[in-house]
């Protein structure tokens, strides 16, 4: 049986003078707010300063009002473009996309990709993701699907097959879920019961989602070759492929619920003519690193 890692290698008012300009008998003309809201919006993707980090009607006013961060030249200049009562709301941060870390989705390395295991916190309350070890030992700063997650904080390989990853990104939010891909929805983790031999298991990963099977043993020795040998995993008969690596294991859902088992190690065949796979199980991985689960 050839062993191997599952690793893949590598604010503004606006009227109507910003709409007509009268002759010099006319009156000025006032123009519904939302009537200059939407003609803002069908215009906004060009010419807008980086600056202006956003726009909204204040329906009470009858005013559009536009954001514009630290006060930048060219995003008051456009402001102040739209009409002569213009109402800014000045800002000192700018807006940022959100993400989820989720489990078993992909996790990046400058050389190689792995899967996300679990969230987890310290009694500090900083934030962290686990893996394997043999992915982390690829070190530097981790990225996943949203951006930038933080660099490496620790790895365990060989002997162990566990890596922690620091959380210093405010944009990656840290969650209890797990990835069921097209399977179904996302499963949230609620603690770490272990599994006995011969319950149902499943696991997630970046490159073949979410796969199930049954718990064959523990305490199993591998050797991956070249004198990397691991202790202590568990055996199970979810297949896995290149790229899986790190990604949890889980119990059998119950009512979308599920118990962290532990994060993929390596295994031999394929999820084409089935396999045997390897977990490091969760709960030394949590001593280890002093830190606890994300549950939900």
């Amino acid at each position: 049986m050839t062993m191997r890692r599952f690793l893949v290698a590598a604010g503004v008012l606006v009227t109507a003078a910003a709409l007509a300009t009268p002759t010099a008998s006319a009156a000025p003309t006032t123009v519904d707010a939302a009537t200059v809201l939407s003609q803002l919006d069908a215009k906004s993707r060009a010419g807008v300063p980086d600056s202006v980090t956003g726009w909204y009607l204040d329906t009470a006013a009858n005013q559009v009002v536009v954001s514009v961060l630290r006060a930048d030249a060219d995003g008051l200049a456009w402001a102040r473009s739209l009409g002569r009562s213009v109402r800014i709301d000045h800002t000192t941060a700018r807006p940022q996309r959100m993400w989820d870390i989720i489990g078993g989705q992909a996790l990046n390395f400058s050389q190689g990709r792995c899967s996300i295991g679990f969230s987890a916190r310290n009694n500090a309350g900083e934030r962290f993701v686990l893996t394997a070890g043999h992915c982390t030992d690829l070190g530097g700063t981790v990225s996943g699907p949203g951006g930038t997650i933080g660099p490496v904080a620790g790895s365990s390989f060989p002997t162990n097959d566990y890596g922690i990853i620091r959380v210093t990104s405010s944009t990656a939010l840290s969650t209890a879920l797990v990835d069921r891909y097209s399977s179904g929805s996302d499963v949230t983790v609620i603690g770490s019961q272990v599994s006995r031999v011969g319950d149902r298991i499943c696991r997630s990963g970046s490159t073949t989602g979410w796969r199930c099977g049954t718990v064959q043993g523990t305490n199993q020795t591998v050797n991956y070759g070249g004198g990397d040998i691991v202790r202590g995993l568990t055996r199970t008969s979810a297949c896995a492929q290149p790229g899986d690596s790190g990604g949890p294991y889980v119990s059998d859902p119950v009512g979308g619920q599920v118990h962290a088992q532990g994060v993929l190690s390596g295994g031999s065949g394929n999820c084409t003519s089935g396999g045997t796979t390897f977990f490091q199980p969760v709960r030394e991985i949590l001593s280890a690193y002093n830190v606890n689960l994300v549950t939900g």
